[in-house]
């Protein structure tokens, strides 16, 4: 579904129509889950992209992240350093399968199927430790899962990443929150995410978001919606908005 709502070519018909009838279902909606979905994919290659011009960071850990889809992690980090690494874990077996498939003979690429709520696990995991060098920086993605993992402390799950990591190292977060979305649109979210395979939903504050990023420096402009993070443009507040999506990078000194 993520993939056919950023125009990718990695979903297939039944996705197609679960993703239209997903967004029709939302009353009052104006293309939420595409807005939702392109804007988590541009804010994570705004990130990725700064991170490694700017920080010279040249290793990623994507969490959560599906089928690596249209703009994905490896190949804006390889336009900037040809020697990036980027460990990409998942906990969905067809996910991991069908990017294993896509992925296959891409140096310095990897795919791992594990829960990123068991750290110990994803870290532990060969693709990760075979890949990632821990004792050089990292730049940690938790873009869009944060509020789809359930009962988990998101602030607890964050500082279990940012523990096996050095100065220098990064976390890039976005996360759902409620900037235009109304009461019955979130009611309806909440009831047809009951029926997928991640159906606990949240929504976060500023105050939560910077508990999650504890430990490290917002860059700036800090927590803000995800358009608004260092786009190339202006955007409006209402265009912002309509992701409903706070993001934020930080670095760890």
């Amino acid at each position: 579904m993520y993939d056919y709502l950023l125009g990718g070519s990695a979903n297939f018909a039944v996705d197609r129509a679960a993703a239209e009838e997903f967004n029709a279902q939302l009353p009052g909606n104006a293309d939420w889950a595409y807005a939702h979905a392109q804007a988590n994919r541009a804010f994570l290659g705004r990130a990725v992209r700064h991170l490694a011009t700017e920080h010279g960071i040249d290793q990623f850990l994507d969490l959560g992240s599906g089928v690596p889809t249209k703009g994905n992690v490896h190949e804006i980090a390889h336009q900037v350093d040809q020697r990036a690494r980027v460990a990409y874990v998942d906990h969905e077996a067809v996910a991991v399968a069908h990017a294993r498939r896509m992925l296959a003979g891409h140096e310095r690429v990897t795919v791992t199927r594990a829960d990123a709520r068991d750290p110990g696990a994803v870290l532990a995991a060969p693709g990760v430790a075979g890949l990632l060098d821990f004792r050089r920086p990292v730049a940690v993605l938790a873009v869009a899962i944060l509020e789809v993992i359930g009962d988990v402390d998101a602030g607890e799950l964050t500082a279990a990443y940012r523990n096996a990591c050095v100065p220098g190292s990064a976390l890039v977060v976005s996360h759902m929150t409620r900037l235009s979305i109304t009461e019955d649109q979130v009611a309806a979210f909440r009831e047809m995410m009951r029926h997928t395979p991640t159906p606990h939903t949240r929504f976060t504050t500023r105050a939560e978001m910077d508990r999650i990023g504890t430990g490290y420096t917002w860059l700036e402009p800090g927590v803000v919606p995800l358009a608004h993070w260092r786009n190339d443009g202006p955007v409006s507040e209402e265009q912002a908005a309509a992701a409903n999506s706070f993001g934020a990078v930080g670095v760890l000194r």
